[in-house]
């Protein structure tokens, strides 16, 4: 049955099309019978590092004429991929892993080639993302794909504080050297958020981290083999707030503040004064103006 699906995709296959291909984040296995079909058919694959693509297209019996398209080159590598489309052959794009121009070479030869007049037509596939949250446990539907997270901890703080009141779950990519700092600078910021870190998905060494972020960042300072591999964290939204009733005391506070200084810094600093929560706070104010 495998093989009328497989044959049917690939007389689906258009000359001078660009399929952008999601190849597996890590198992082999994790490829579509579409994926195959494309990467057999194709007079061309464009790919990030040949070496590593070789590897499996070797392990599928591929063979293909591979060309690197890189960060570097991508723009120059454009010019050639839309001349071979002109001439009718079939293009393939992939990554080292995952789905291509997502946080990875692939969105400029994307724009080149639909600039040019010709299909880019995405051929789905594994994504580290969607993985990391069908296995998180957040009940909202929306999410932020923030990819990696700055290098720089003056810009990774600044990132982080961004997210201290959004209603969504945040996905963001992160490095081995650099998880403990930001385990450390996301615990800061969010002290009450749920945290997922999954480590090495699909791999041998597969392992899903879960608990707030003081959790998480204890559980990888006792073991230091989950500070290896490639990780991907998804921040829970914060739980749904109760609104809570303001006392006279807090009020008072709120309407002292509010006479001196703009509306949202009068709530943060009435919240530390009275340990009420600022947005309270700051609702609270914007009804009495209304009133």
């Amino acid at each position: 049955m495998w093989q009328k699906i497989l044959d049917k995709a690939a007389g689906q296959i258009a000359p001078g099309t660009l399929y952008v291909t999601a190849t597996p984040i890590g198992n082999l296995a994790d490829i579509s019978l579409r994926a195959l079909a494309v990467l057999r058919r194709a007079d061309l694959i464009c790919a990030e590092d040949t070496r590593v693509s070789q590897q499996l297209l070797g392990a599928y019996g591929i063979q293909a004429k591979l060309l690197s398209v890189r960060e570097h080159n991508e723009r120059q590598m454009t010019e050639r991929v839309i001349a071979a489309l002109a001439e009718g052959l079939v293009v393939a794009q992939i990554s080292d892993a995952g789905t291509p121009a997502v946080c990875d070479p692939g969105a400029k030869l994307v724009q080149g080639v639909r600039a040019a007049g010709f299909p880019a037509v995405p051929v789905a596939g594994a994504s580290a993302v969607m993985a990391a949250l069908s296995v998180a446990g957040v009940t909202r539907p929306d999410f932020y794909f923030a990819g990696f997270l700055p290098p720089k901890s003056s810009e990774r703080q600044r990132r982080l504080a961004e997210w201290r009141e959004v209603p969504y779950a945040v996905v963001m990519f992160e490095t081995p050297h650099r998880i403990e700092a930001t385990l450390a600078e996301m615990a800061a910021a969010f002290p009450e958020r749920q945290l997922v870190l999954g480590r090495e998905i699909s791999k041998t060494f597969e392992t899903f981290l879960s608990g707030s972020v003081a959790d998480v960042q204890a559980q990888v300072a006792a073991d230091a083999n989950q500070s290896r591999g490639e990780m991907v964290l998804v921040l829970h939204p914060p739980l749904e707030r109760t609104e809570q009733a303001l006392t006279p005391q807090a009020k008072h506070v709120m309407q002292l503040l509010a006479a001196e200084l703009p509306p949202k810094k009068a709530a943060a600093l009435a919240a530390e004064i009275s340990g009420t929560h600022k947005r309270d706070l700051y609702d609270w104010l914007l009804q009495q103006k209304a009133d």
